[in-house]
């Protein structure tokens, strides 16, 4: 009886732990048959960039580096196709991020963790204290249609809050002024991921980082901001603030200028899934074997 269900039992835990297995191995077997031949920028401009992974180092010098700088009076798009001059978001304190809208994790996680950091602020100092904008990097893709969408699925409603889109002559120029780093890569971006705060007079005065953020990384500096007081020094050693920093997102295809999905992540759903269903499955064989037996025992 034991060696009828034994066999099974070892088929089913050898296909769950391949299909786990296999996943790693599609994942690099992917990433070297998809690797372009090509290189571009994301905006999809053929150039001479290499595809290379973010130096966090250099990432991290640059961001702080911003510190202290005046925000540049450029001219975006916002989600109506509207030019909106970043002069005019002075007299208020502002929180900058940028996304590029055809990321399917960092930036949408990112985004809704913005957003739960600042909605307390906003309920109790009013949207009319504090500006926000998130500016969408991947030029020409992330037009203020795009940026439109990307706020929709995500239920961005915030009314201080707007989305968007520079020129895609302005983007290197823009980025650098905030301190924002990104290559393209193989894989898809890597950026360096940070919210950039800028104080009622258009200086930047901090840089936060990582992908969630609490009352005491967004909301607690605002708040200074909005009373117009200074903001004390960050605490944390270089090494423990770049290790947040380095994001990889979806895959991005430069000959294309598109995204397609990771797939090797749905693998190893499946595989777990398998697994946990084998083993079910098994347990309920076993329980109904058991009472079978229990039965004709007299």
């Amino acid at each position: 009886m034991h060696d009828r269900f034994a066999r099974p039992l070892l088929a089913s835990l050898l296909l769950a732990l391949l299909l786990l297995i296999a996943a790693p191995s599609l994942l690099a077997d992917d990433a070297t048959t998809e690797k372009p031949k090509l290189t571009a920028r994301p905006q999809g401009i053929n150039s001479s960039l290499v595809l290379t992974a973010l130096d966090e180092k250099a990432a991290f010098e640059l961001s702080q580096s911003a510190i202290g700088k005046v925000v540049g009076d450029f001219v975006l798009l916002d989600r109506q196709g509207r030019p909106v001059e970043l002069s005019r978001y002075r007299g208020k304190p502002l929180l900058v991020n940028f996304i590029y809208t055809a990321c399917f994790q960092v930036c949408p996680t990112t985004t809704r963790n913005l957003q739960k950091a600042v909605e307390n602020t906003v309920s109790v100092m009013g949207a009319d204290r504090f500006n926000m904008i998130s500016i969408g990097f991947n030029q020409p893709f992330d037009s203020p249609a795009a940026l439109r969408d990307f706020a929709r699925q995500y239920g961005i409603r915030l009314p201080n809050w707007e989305f968007l889109s520079p020129a895609p002559a302005i983007v290197g120029e823009l980025t650098r002024n905030f301190g924002f780093s990104f290559v393209v890569t193989a894989a898809g971006f890597d950026h360096i991921n940070q919210v950039t705060l800028v104080d009622s007079d258009g200086r930047i005065v901090r840089q936060v980082y990582g992908e969630k953020f609490t009352a005491e990384d967004i909301a607690e500096p605002l708040k200074l901001l909005i009373a117009h007081s200074s903001i004390p020094p960050e605490i944390g050693t270089l090494n423990e603030i770049m290790q947040r920093v380095r994001i990889l997102c979806s895959i991005y295809d430069p000959v294309t200028g598109r995204y397609r999905t990771n797939y090797s992540m749905y693998f190893q759903i499946a595989g777990f899934i398998t697994f946990v269903g084998f083993m079910i499955h098994l347990s309920i064989n076993f329980w109904k074997n058991r009472r079978r037996n229990q039965a004709k025992t007299p």
